[in-house]
C-alpha cells in the first residue's frame, strides 16, 4: 500500500492527511527522539497552552515516547529534551514496548491464556442466575 493510501485510510501508521496538513500549517518542529518520533508544537489548546503533538515513526504507540519527551508533551516541563542536555534519572528504566497482544503480555492467575492451573472457586461467590 502506498504511503498516500496509508495516510488516507489508516490512523495507526504514523500520521493521517489531516495531521500532515495541520502540522504543515501550524506546526514547528521541536525535535526527534531515539525511536525516530518527531515532536511539534504550535497554536493553542483549549486551556490556552501551546499545543504539542508527536508524529510516530511507524505504528502509533503512546508507550514509545521516552520519559523526557513524555514530560514535555504533557506540559510537565517547558523545555523539550532537544533544547537541553537531558539525562534520564537513574531510576528511569529504558523503554520497553507495550506487550499487549504478544506472548509477553501479562496474564493473571486464572486467565485462560495462562499456563498454570486455574484456582479453585471458593464459597464466597454465588453465580448469577436469571430470576434472582
Amino acid at each position: 500500500m502506498t504511503t498516500f493510501l496509508k495516510q488516507f485510510f489508516t490512523w495507526w501508521n504514523g500520521q493521517t492527511l489531516g495531521t500532515r496538513f495541520h502540522t504543515w500549517r501550524h506546526g514547528t518542529r521541536v525535535g526527534t527522539d531515539e525511536f525516530g518520533n518527531v515532536y511539534y508544537e504550535g497554536g493553542k489548546d483549549s486551556e490556552g497552552r501551546t499545543r504539542r503533538w508527536v508524529i510516530y515513526n511507524g505504528y502509533s504507540e503512546a508507550s514509545s515516547i521516552p520519559p523526557g519527551w513524555h514530560g514535555w508533551i504533557h506540559h510537565r516541563v517547558d523545555t523539550p529534551p532537544s533544547r537541553e542536555n537531558y539525562q534520564p534519572r537513574e531510576w528511569q528504566k529504558p523503554h520497553n514496548p507495550n506487550p499487549t497482544g504478544t506472548p509477553n503480555a501479562y496474564r493473571p492467575k486464572g486467565s485462560l491464556l495462562n499456563t498454570g492451573e486455574r484456582p479453585r472457586v471458593t464459597g464466597d461467590y454465588d453465580a448469577w442466575t436469571p430470576g434472582n
